[in-house]
């Protein structure tokens, strides 16, 4: 039996057993609790269309999985201390999909803002939470919400739940390039003063007190950052899972973490 063949057969063996994926679980926390924990993890949500398909759903039923599953990953990340997650939950080219799918998805962001306003974990633990992308472009009704979530949200800094939504890397940077123009047109900034601290000051992220994420982790096996962070993940750590979005367990962002910790940042040093 060759060594893939073994992790397949180990792998079937902790699904079907709880009592041995406890076990590694275990053992995995024992591997990564005295480590250097990733202060800001970036993480693109994806398979949930995948996930929907697999389970013979409709495609916003996944999306509606997807979005429980963060509710999740904010109790395990706040009980890890880790400082900020961004999470990618829909892209300016996620505009294209069907209109009926599209509907849903702000339907469910509509929710998802509603219960985060009522969240006792946010005041609890305060949670600062911002949005990251071309909001006008979404619905007036999630604007609002947004808007009302930050804005009750603003004092605090103990964690920062960014999402990014109506959200992409090189819109990102054009924004911030027009902004930079116009400051040039009016004679507040010059050509010569512009460099890599001057573009980050008018990115989306700019007022975040870490806007670089340590790790970005991406799910559903793709192996691309599609547009996530293009400017501030420069020297983030990847980490491409094999895994759909509803399907992620804690198990797998501690295995997320034991990778972050077993590499070398050395930044180009």
């Amino acid at each position: 039996m060759n060594w893939k063949s073994r992790l397949l057969r180990l792998a079937r063996i902790v699904v079907l057993n709880p009592l041995v994926y406890k076990a590694y679980e275990k053992a995995l926390w024992y591997q990564i609790k005295d480590g250097i924990r990733p202060e800001h993890i970036g993480l693109i949500l994806d398979g949930n269309r995948r996930w929907a398909s697999k389970h013979a759903m409709l495609p916003w039923i996944g999306h509606q999985v997807g979005a429980d599953k963060v509710e999740d990953l904010l109790e395990w990340c706040l009980d890890l201390k880790v400082k900020a997650i961004t999470l990618y939950v829909f892209s300016t080219e996620n505009f294209s999909r069907p209109s009926e799918e599209v509907d849903e998805i702000m339907k469910i962001a509509e929710e998802k803002l509603g219960e985060v306003l009522r969240d006792e974990r946010i005041r609890r633990n305060k949670v600062h939470i911002k949005a990251i992308g071309r909001i006008s472009s979404l619905p007036e009704s999630v604007q609002r919400l947004i808007r009302e979530a930050e804005e009750s949200t603003k004092e605090y800094d103990n964690f920062y739940l960014n999402v990014a939504i109506a959200y992409g890397g090189r819109a990102e940077i054009v924004d911030a390039t027009r902004k930079i123009a116009e400051e040039v047109c009016q004679g507040r900034l010059t050509a010569e003063q512009i460099d890599e601290g001057t573009i980050e000051e008018y990115l989306y992220t700019s007022d975040l007190p870490k806007s670089d994420p340590d790790i970005v982790i991406r799910t559903s096996g793709e192996e691309r950052l599609s547009g996530f962070l293009l400017w501030q993940s420069a020297y983030s750590e990847l980490c491409f899972q094999d895994v759909y979005w509803p399907d992620f367990r804690r198990l797998d962002l501690w295995r997320a973490i034991r990778t972050y910790q077993r590499r070398q940042r050395r930044f180009g040093k």
